[in-house]
């Protein structure tokens, strides 16, 4: 199994992005990613998704399991431990697509 300190070199940069909102199809928010220190590779991954598949489906569900490497298993065995991880197992069990709004860095 892939690291995931390895999985995000190979995925484009992020840094320009300053946050990623995700609704339920209610509009209702279900979370904020913000690119802060403890975050930033969550929010590479959801960036990454959404420029692949433009929301967070079932598709981008699986691989952005597979992308989180070996955080897929531990927050399978610890729920709650990585609220990012879980929000992709949760579309896994409902297939219930989250949409994308990205915010970025004003230069």
């Amino acid at each position: 199994m892939q690291k995931f300190s390895d999985v995000l070199l190979t995925l484009d940069d992020a840094s320009h992005v300053q946050r990623i909102e995700l609704f339920n199809s209610d509009a209702s928010l279900a979370g904020v990613i913000e690119n802060k220190p403890g975050s930033q590779g969550s929010l590479k991954v959801y960036y990454h998704l959404f420029r692949m598949y433009g929301e967070i489906s079932l598709d981008a569900a699986v691989e952005g399991l597979s992308l989180f490497a070996e955080h897929t298993e531990d927050a399978e065995n610890c729920p709650g431990k990585h609220p990012n991880v879980d929000r992709l197992l949760n579309i896994l069990e409902d297939e219930k697509p989250l949409t994308v709004k990205v915010s970025e860095n004003v230069s």
